[in-house]
Formats: structure tokens, C-alpha cells, sequence
């Protein structure tokens, strides 16, 4: 397959007039000459952007189920189907907070799709137990757990192959336990900070000590303040930590967002934290004793409080560009380069690069989505 005629985002620049060379699922080549042997097999982009498919880690369930209601194999398909239309070709399907058993049966949902899609399902990021009560946000109380040795060490044993990412409060492990897990944790698995009520000292440390990431910044975290910086400046202040956030017009202010990308820059990167993308319902249940209702493109509870989003990687690119003032450049890195670098897929997903997965999107000039192919192959 040849595009041609396109605006390329190649993972770093923007490349006018150029053409792309896919075969067997791959990039073969990048070319800025004229197109002399365009085919049937060649699509005029007539100066659209081709840009990299998108890779969200943090992203619950598709448009009718999410992982918590049904950890199956069938749901994760669902989830991967229902983004990729929506140009998100990459995803960590995400549990939050729940027992032992389902986090399990999410685990072997979530390998299954792995082994089905590669390029598409990367891994399971297990959102909590072990959260601070205090910064739950809607996650069931009774789900929480304080940190346990044997389970962690059963889950790094079966399933240190599957699970990604794990969002935490590192506050609630003793000194003992914080140990034993950054010395026995497996080497893919990432550790998060969030959910977290730990001062500015107890996050720095945390930061310092072996995590890297920190889950949807400003949200369900410690704030800063003058006399207490809390996680969000321990956040701000530390020069390595990546962090995600929800660009989905309530989660966080656009001015909030642009702070947070000046002082962050490339290790700032979005995710959609989607419940349900536009669900078609608009009540349902996160757990039986739970009820949600989704109004004007947001998630809430019964006391209004919010319950993730229902948005798309691509809504929250738009929202960076248009509101938050954020290069667009910048904004494409944020959803697709540096999530595929934080999930260890930086050598093949994430660019448009010759070797690269040719798993790729079409933007208009107004970042409407014209196109989706995975693998080479047309998705949309």
C-alpha cells in the first residue's frame, strides 16, 4: 500500500508532501520525491495528516461493556475494536479497584488478547488495590485492600507476564513491603503513583526509589499547596517522572493542562480514561451497589462525582490543540510516541518510521478522523 500526497507525523516532525510505503504490516520507506507509480493500492491523502495510531494505558471498557463488569477475553476484543475505530490502535486494558479473583480473571482475559493482537492489546494496568480510602475517587471502598505479600507474589508469578502497569499509593505499604516490591516486582511491570494521599517527602522518595509514572495528574492525588507541595508537586519538582492526564474538558482546566505540559514537556502524555466511549445508555452500574449516569460527555455518580470519562485519545488531542494552546506536534506525542515508548512498544509503535507497525490514522486539518488502518490493514 502507498499513501501519498500527506502531511506526515512521523514521531518527531511534521513532513509536507510526502509519501508512505507499507508492506507486509510494516513502514518500508518515508519519501518526500514525487509519486510516479501510484496504483490501486495507493491512497491520495490530498494534504492530510497521517499520523501514528494511538496508544492508551489507561482505558476501562469500548461503547456497551467495561473490564470490571466482565474481565473476558470477548470484552477485552470489545475494548480494542471499539477504540481502534475511533483511532486509538493500542490500548492496556485497565481494571480498576477490585478483589484478588477478578484482578486474575482479567489477567487471563487480557493475555488471550495479547496473544490474538500484539500491536494492539500491550498489557493490563491494574488501577489499585492497594489506593489510599481517601483518595478513592468512585472506586469501591470495600475493594481497597492494604498491600499483601503472597498475593502480590502469586500475581507477579502467574501473571508478571501480562500486567503492565499498576497505579498505587506507595503511603500504604510499610517500609518492609515498599522493599520486597521494588526487589521482587517483574521487570516489564511499571509502578504509578496515584490514588494517592502521600505528602510531598513520602512521593518525592516513592519517585526517587523505582516509580517512574504518576496516573491521571490533579486527579484523585494530593494538590499542591504553598506549604504542602503533596504528589502533584513532588510530580512537578521530580526530572524524570512521566505522567497522564485526562484532556477531556472536566477532569482538568485547560490552563491546568498547559501548566502542566510547560513544566513536563515529553513526559507528559494523555490517556482517556473512558468508562464508556459515547455510551449509548445513560444509566448503568459500576459495581451493584453503584449506580452511574452519563450527561453532556461526562461520567457520574450518584453524587455527581466523576467516574472516568467517555472520551477518546483523539477527543482529548483536540482539546490540547484547540483549548490548551498545545502544539500539535506536541499534542500527537502525547497520545501516541511517548505512551508506545512507557509501554515498552518504543521500537515499533508510536512513529511512522521504516520498520515501524503501520498502524496509522487520517487526520483532516480540523483533526477529524478520515481513516484507521492496523497492521496495513483499513480498520475505518
Amino acid at each position: 500500500m502507498l499513501f501519498h500526497n500527506a502531511t506526515v507525523f512521523t514521531g518527531t516532525e511534521l513532513v509536507s508532501h510526502a509519501s508512505v510505503r507499507v508492506e507486509n504490516g510494516r513502514i518500508l520507506e518515508i519519501n518526500t520525491a514525487k509519486v510516479s507509480d501510484a496504483t490501486s493500492n495507493s491512497i491520495d491523502l490530498a494534504g492530510d495528516y497521517l499520523v501514528p495510531g494511538f496508544v492508551d494505558l489507561q482505558v476501562y471498557g469500548g461503547t456497551q461493556v467495561f473490564l470490571n463488569q466482565k474481565p473476558t477475553a470477548d470484552t477485552v476484543r470489545h475494548i480494542l475494536d471499539a477504540h481502534r475505530r475511533c483511532g486509538t490502535t493500542s490500548v492496556l486494558p485497565t481494571l480498576f479497584t477490585a478483589p484478588h479473583a477478578v484482578l486474575t480473571q482479567a489477567a487471563d482475559a487480557v493475555r488471550e488478547g495479547m496473544y490474538e493482537q500484539p500491536f494492539g492489546v500491550l498489557g493490563l494496568h491494574a488501577e489499585g488495590p492497594y489506593i489510599s480510602p481517601d483518595r478513592r475517587g468512585v472506586h469501591p471502598s470495600s475493594a481497597i485492600s492494604t498491600p499483601n505479600q503472597d498475593d502480590l507474589a502469586l500475581l507477579f508469578e502467574q501473571y508478571g507476564d501480562v500486567t503492565s502497569l499498576m497505579t498505587l499509593a506507595p503511603e500504604q505499604f510499610t517500609p518492609e513491603q515498599w522493599t520486597w516490591l521494588l526487589n521482587h516486582k517483574p521487570a516489564r511491570l511499571q509502578l504509578s503513583i496515584g490514588h494517592s494521599n502521600a505528602t510531598y517527602g513520602q512521593a518525592r522518595r516513592a519517585l526517587d526509589e523505582g516509580i517512574g509514572l504518576a496516573t491521571h495528574l490533579y486527579n484523585a492525588m494530593r494538590g499542591f499547596e504553598s506549604r504542602e507541595p503533596g504528589v502533584v508537586g513532588a510530580v512537578f519538582d521530580h526530572p524524570t517522572v512521566h505522567s497522564s492526564l485526562v484532556a477531556d474538558g472536566f477532569h482538568c482546566d485547560p490552563v491546568s493542562i498547559r501548566l502542566a505540559h510547560r513544566l513536563l514537556g515529553n513526559r507528559l502524555f494523555l490517556i482517556s480514561d473512558a468508562l464508556l466511549i459515547r455510551p449509548q445508555q445513560r444509566q448503568f452500574w459500576l459495581t451493584a451497589d453503584m449506580p452511574l449516569h452519563y450527561e453532556k460527555g461526562r461520567i457520574l455518580n450518584h453524587q455527581n462525582q466523576l467516574a472516568g470519562s467517555a472520551i477518546t485519545l483523539l477527543d482529548a488531542v483536540r482539546l490540547c490543540v484547540n483549548e490548551a494552546r498545545i502544539a500539535l506536534t506536541d499534542a500527537l506525542q502525547m497520545a501516541s510516541t511517548v505512551p508506545a515508548q512507557i509501554a515498552g512498544f518504543g521500537h515499533a509503535l508510536g512513529k511512522i518510521a521504516p520498520g515501524y507497525v503501520a498502524n496509522l490514522l487520517r487526520l483532516d486539518h480540523s483533526l477529524r478522523l478520515q481513516g484507521v488502518w492496523a497492521e496495513g490493514s483499513r480498520v475505518v
